[in-house]
């Protein structure tokens, strides 16, 4: 039986009560009922482990966040084409000269496949594989600790570099994520001997054989840093420096190598289409290494990595400050690498400086490998924190905070802002905006009226790419190079040479719209025909700009 409160016919008097006057009242004001929820939810927060979540969420963001933004690549245009010929095809037929391995090809077909041909569609897997290596920096906890995976973590997803190199159609990304896989593997099977870290050195390996043939330099460097560290250890003890006993077996061993051999051998030969694909594997090096050593148009002096990294008055933009701050930092901390009492970070430390001096000895450097070998040096940077004394910890983790901010607003700025600028070095052989001038209309046209997309096109000069990749699915384009042209220069579009310009005008006979456009920086300017009868609307009110001679 549950009790009834006592019923009374006394009415109270309004704010009698027994207590005295100063007594707080029993229920909660509005500022303490907030007070209460933030410390509720200060306490939920310290229960939860959101930080890993936070750090990826901000990946995700900064790399999806207006994806197309930047005209697509030259080497983009390049893959999209080699995407093209694989549809025709039906297989990647390698090419030991391309210097690049076949994934890349396979899953940038499955993407355009589902998705179409645009730059969402074709920049999707490398920004999937790019937030994927931010999760992969964290399962580097158990070798490197907590708040070290973290801060590298972190330092990896706002770095300019990482996130603009994250954010179009190119291979490195793949090296980086296989790399770490690699890497990680080799360090859990030292320290922890598990199966899992077997099937990601395995798979990183193979995924680092089907990327890039520069995957050389890392089985290389990873195999050397080994006697470096174990000097290292000589000179200066780490605990836990034995290795732990191995919980796999033989035939699991026997099972990651069928599997990497298999899809080598699967990619390599075109999907067993093309077995000749298969002597790549070792033909590739030969051409190479050539290229390495001579340059080819890509020659940069040996110190070209520090200018990228740190602040340098060299490149042409004036208030160039230098890109990866923490990245620098890192390396240079790699010289008091015998302080740290942790075996993995020891040897991160010396793989990442093996394969610094490599990239460094090589001719041939290119902007966007830098997120290949730096990644390494992202954990000496979060080892900044194991250096010091506990006085000193609150100072050093201000100055990693400053550092950080600082990369954030770099790659805010770079991504957002100056993209496809020529006086960014990372926005190396990019496209400029200008492109959008010829797509634009040719692709909003297309789109209303499929129609359009048999509209004839004369493309007028040389070194056109990213262009057939972009028009891939107009069918009446021309491109014509090295003085070539149709014998009927009219059609619906043109894009003309500058030095050419004159020739064809003299021939036109319709009547057009023009505009001036350059496709990208140390290449002379275009001129854009639009005949005014298809183009009219995107240009209202306006008379043709150019009117040729009527035939007879």
């Amino acid at each position: 039986m549950n009790p009834q409160p006592p019923v009374t016919r006394m009415r109270m008097a309004a704010r009698t009560s027994s207590a005295k006057q100063a007594a707080p009242a029993e229920y909660s004001p509005a500022p303490a009922g907030l007070r209460h929820r933030l410390t509720d939810w200060k306490a939920w927060l310290a229960e939860t482990d959101w930080i890993p979540w936070a750090i990826l969420g901000l990946a995700v963001f900064l790399r999806f966040f207006l994806l197309g933004i930047k005209p697509p690549h030259f080497d983009e245009g390049i893959n999209g084409w080699f995407v093209d010929q694989v549809m025709k095809n039906g297989f990647y037929k390698y090419d030991p000269t391309n210097y690049h391995g076949p994934l890349h090809f396979y899953i940038l077909l499955l993407s355009q496949s589902l998705f179409g041909r645009n730059l969402w569609a074709i920049r999707l897997p490398v920004v999937l594989v790019s937030i994927g290596c931010v999760w992969l920096a964290f399962k580097f906890e158990p070798l490197v600790g907590r708040n070290v995976s973290r801060i590298a973590a972190l330092a990896m997803a706002i770095s300019p570099g990482f996130v603009f190199y994250g954010r179009y159609a190119i291979h490195e990304v793949w090296l980086q994520l296989f790399s770490m896989m690699f890497i990680m593997g080799l360090l859990g099977l030292w320290r922890l001997g598990r199966l899992n870290y077997l099937w990601y050195a395995g798979m990183g390996l193979a995924g680092m054989i089907l990327t890039k043939e520069t995957y050389a330099i890392h089985v290389a460097c990873a195999l050397i840093a080994i006697p470096v560290l174990a000097v290292s250890i000589a000179l200066s003890r780490v605990p836990d420096f034995k290795p732990a006993k191995q919980t796999w077996t033989y035939i699991d061993l026997a099972m990651v190598i069928i599997v990497g051999a298999a899809a080598i051998l699967f990619f390599y030969s075109g999907t067993f289409l093309n077995w000749d694909g298969v002597k790549g594997l070792y033909q590739a090096f030969k051409a190479w290494s050539e290229t390495g050593a001579a340059g080819h148009g890509h020659e940069k002096p040996w110190d070209y990595w520090f200018k990228i990294m740190g602040p340098s008055l060299e490149f042409r933009r004036a208030d160039f400050f230098g890109y990866e701050l923490p990245m620098l930092a890192g390396l240079i901390l790699c010289v008091f690498c015998q302080k740290l009492k942790n075996l993995s970070l020891r040897y991160l430390a010396i793989y990442g400086v093996g394969c610094f001096i490599v990239y460094s000895y090589v001719k041939y450097k290119t902007p966007w490998c830098v997120i290949s070998f730096g990644w390494p040096f992202l954990y000496v940077f979060g080892a900044a924190v194991l250096l010091v004394r506990p006085k000193r910890l609150r100072l050093v983790y201000r100055t990693v905070g400053v550092l950080l901010c600082i990369s954030l607003g770099s790659s805010i700025w770079l991504n957002y802002f100056r993209c496809s600028s020529p006086d960014e070095p990372y926005a190396y052989v990019q496209t400029y905006n200008d492109i959008f001038k010829l797509t634009r209309p040719l692709l909003k046209l297309a789109k209303r009226d499929p129609a359009y997309y048999h509209l004839t096109g004369h493309l007028i000069r040389s070194s056109i790419y990213p262009l057939p990749w972009v028009l891939g699915d107009f069918d009446r384009v021309g491109y014509y190079e090295g003085g070539n042209m149709p014998a009927n220069l009219d059609g619906d579009f043109l894009l003309v040479q500058e030095d050419k310009i004159k020739d064809v005008e003299s021939k036109l006979k319709g009547a057009y719209y023009t505009q001036m456009m350059t496709l990208r920086n140390f290449q002379e300017p275009s001129k854009i025909f639009f005949s005014a009868k298809v183009f009219k609307e995107f240009f209202p009110r306006k008379a043709p700009d150019f009117v040729g001679k009527p035939s007879g």
